[in-house]
């Protein structure tokens, strides 16, 4: 992970237990949802650590399976201390990566981002450079994938139903980018996937749909 000379950040990724997570795709037998889970997971961590503006990158699970493979990919794992879901588990890995270094933007990042590549996440960090706080919303127009605050500004994610909106009201500037599709696909659906794959999957995810898994 290089450093950039004007702004670098930490990522912070929050990730379920593998066995709580993405419970809406339906039709996919337990241990192909478990698989893909943690293959969007490991897909979207290598992209944060192979992004250029990436100073660290903190992810914040107590799933020991997904805490081994993002290690390797050279990220820091903390759990989820108290387990009071999203937007708390990203500001404990927040005031985390304040205190290692304290210099650092933070960002926020969604776990299940397969297509997301790396020049993709740094050019919506160089924009958010420019401002306290900003967000990138998910392509269903409702929801956010990626929220930031510089050194120095309030960390307060709104992630969650109608977070779009929720970010918006409370003064967070939406960054609107081009060529950001994989930034911006989450997938909490089957249909989700098929559109990520589109873009191009990473290559954990790809692998499971080569095999006809997902």
């Amino acid at each position: 992970m290089a450093v950039d000379t004007q702004l670098t950040w930490s990522v912070v990724i929050p990730v379920k237990v593998l066995a709580q997570a993405k419970s809406r795709l339906a039709g996919l037998a337990d241990a192909d949802r478990r698989a893909l889970a943690l293959a969007m997971a490991v897909d979207t961590v290598a992209a944060a650590v192979a992004c250029r503006l990436a100073g660290a990158v903190v992810v914040v699970t107590d799933d020991r399976a997904v805490a081994g493979e993002v290690r390797a990919l050279g990220a820091e794992v903390i759990a989820d201390d108290p387990g009071a879901g999203l937007n708390q588990a990203l500001t404990g890995g927040a005031e985390y990566a304040a205190g290692r270094w304290p210099g650092y933007g933070c960002a926020a990042l969604l776990a299940d981002l397969p297509a997301l590549r790396p020049g993709e996440l740094a050019a919506a960090l160089r924009a958010a450079a420019s401002v306290p706080s900003a967000f990138v919303a998910d392509a269903a127009g409702t929801g956010t994938t990626l929220y930031t605050a510089r050194a120095g500004s309030p960390f307060l994610p709104r992630f969650g139903p109608g977070s779009r909106g929720k970010h918006r009201l409370a003064g967070v500037t939406e960054l609107d980018l081009p060529q950001v599709a994989g930034l911006r696909q989450d997938v909490d659906t089957v249909a989700d996937l098929r559109a990520a794959e589109t873009f191009g999957l990473g290559r954990r995810s790809a692998a499971l749909t080569m095999a006809g898994r997902v």
